[in-house]
């Protein structure tokens, strides 16, 4: 994995670039984070102890951290969690092409990349996230390495990977803040690589119902609430940022639905993960519906 100072791009040795920027390895992870921006997320910086990893079973961070990291249908499974929800990954075999995923957590697609047939680098503010994700991969016997970063401020080479890949992290973003992140993920992009983001649809049956309901449309007040993006300012901003850009539907009626996760839901929620699918692949053919989609996938091309 090549690193560059987030701020200057010239290369690190040592934690310092050739500019004299200085940056903590802690755990040997290097913590490449921009002071002086204000953080995406709360975790950004944070310097704490994991609790010891288990001899078996599911790391205790990835069950603190379950529903805020796979969303609303896995809230019941905080600290009861029985296996890692590893979802499938949208795209085709990897053939030994690099991936970057923004905003990783603990990992849970990076794992599914490796699966699928690619070289998985992940990204995230959070150290813990970063420390639990190389548990993870450890344990799930899984070839991938983790950076602490910025996504506005990616510490990687121009035109670096294959593929780009980010799950339920832009939507949380100020509109400013991922337009920023737009145009880092089309530099770190190589030519003809492709970009992959999920986003919540402002036109969603649920997504109208929740800006009714817990906000009555008024602009998010806190760090995490969920900004709506219509497919016609998301498909123009991709486009002028990375490239030719195609929306799909990912998933109606809810913001995380992962067939592969059924079996770990309760009834209710299976059927509505069910419903989701028969639309989405209803979408596939009627391709206006796409635009109903609560939860979109914008999938561009590096020019």
């Amino acid at each position: 994995m090549d690193l560059v100072c987030p701020r200057d791009r010239t290369a690190l040795r040592d934690g310092a670039c050739e500019q004299g920027h200085e940056y903590e390895v802690v755990d040997g992870i290097p913590v490449l984070l921009v002071d002086e921006d204000e953080p995406t997320h709360a975790a950004c910086g944070r310097i704490e102890q994991l609790p010891p990893p288990p001899k078996d079973g599911v790391d205790p961070f990835v069950q603190e951290v379950i529903g805020a990291t796979c969303g609303r249908l896995y809230e019941h499974l905080i600290a009861d969690l029985p296996e890692y929800p590893i979802p499938e990954l949208r795209l085709p075999p990897g053939g030994r092409r690099t991936f970057l995923e923004v905003g990783s957590n603990w990992g849970r697609w990076c794992v599914a990349a490796a699966r699928r047939g690619y070289v998985p680098t992940g990204i995230d503010p959070s150290l813990k996230g970063v420390q639990a994700a190389r548990r993870v991969a450890e344990q799930l016997g899984v070839d991938a390495e983790y950076v602490v970063g910025d996504a506005r401020h990616l510490p990687f080479p121009d035109a670096s990977f294959d593929v780009v890949f980010s799950y339920s992290v832009f939507q949380h973003f100020s509109k400013r803040d991922a337009l920023a992140a737009f145009d880092e993920l089309g530099r770190v992009l190589k030519p003809g690589g492709t970009s992959l983001i999920q986003i919540a649809n402002v036109y969603g049956a649920r997504s109208l119902w929740n800006q009714a309901r817990e906000r009555r449309f008024r602009e998010p007040r806190t760090l995490f609430d969920v900004r709506y993006w219509s497919p016609r300012e998301l498909r123009g901003e991709l486009e002028r940022r990375v490239g030719p850009t195609e929306l799909v539907a990912d998933g109606f009626l809810t913001l995380n639905p992962q067939p592969t996760d059924l079996a770990l839901l309760p009834g209710r929620y299976r059927a509505v993960v069910r419903t989701s699918e028969a639309l989405r692949a209803v979408s596939d053919r009627v391709k206006p519906l796409v635009y109903a989609a609560d939860s979109l996938y914008a999938r561009s091309t590096r020019g």
